[in-house]
């Protein structure tokens, strides 16, 4: 049987070389791809969110752990279905209108799709209804919204606002976060939660799934 721990710390240590030799030989060995995700990659970035967030990693140990998740997948795509595939749940996200910035966006997915969640990004600039629509197409578990200037993220109060509207709002939860957002202003607006980083970002979505 294949031992998972090593590919863990693979994982953890930000291995991609070494995580694609330890997916290949756990194919070899007779492992599903779903235990390979499971035990092994995601596991070993839920590892990396909690040292994150307890600041034993920073962001560059964050994206090489992403990063060697992502290699590791790459090989193990043409062995899953999209059906097969074990997720922690559904996610949007996207910058909100009138603001172009996406680096914080960015990694928050990335750590997000490397830590085991389905993740839909909108891009940058997204208007209102943009976001309503997306929650009524893709049926996420989890709606998030990011914003890097003050003048933008009122924004967030609108999308709420719209989705509450629409009859939506208890179909999903909301985060938000962003350079100029704080817990007190998302609590402010109703949101469901406040992500400072990619680690917190794990850390939340992961408490609002229940897993």
């Amino acid at each position: 049987m294949f031992n998972y721990s090593a590919l863990v710390q693979a994982v953890i240590e930000g291995n991609h070389i070494k995580s694609v030799e330890l997916v290949n030989e756990a194919l070899k060995d007779g492992a599903s791809p779903q235990n390979i995700v499971g035990s092994g990659l995601q596991a070993g970035m839920r590892i990396v969110g909690d040292k994150f967030s307890a600041g034993d990693f920073f962001v560059p140990e964050m994206l090489l752990a992403a990063r060697a998740v992502s290699r590791a997948m790459e090989v193990l795509q043409p062995h899953i279905s999209a059906a097969d595939m074990p997720t922690l749940g559904r996610v949007v996200i996207g910058t909100v209108f009138g603001d172009i910035h996406d680096t914080g966006k960015n990694i928050v997915t990335m750590f997000l799709r490397g830590a085991g969640f389905e993740v839909f990004d909108l891009g940058i600039n997204i208007p209102t209804d943009s976001f309503v629509g997306a929650v009524k197409e893709y049926n996420p578990d989890i709606l998030g919204m990011s914003a890097l200037i003050t003048t933008t993220m009122h924004t967030m109060s609108d999308v709420i606002k719209a989705l509450e509207a629409a009859e939506l709002r208890s179909k999903v939860k909301v985060i938000v976060g962003g350079a100029p957002v704080t817990q007190h202003f998302a609590a402010h607006i109703g949101a469901d939660g406040y992500g400072a980083d990619g680690g917190s970002a794990i850390k939340l979505c992961r408490n609002l799934v229940g897993k």
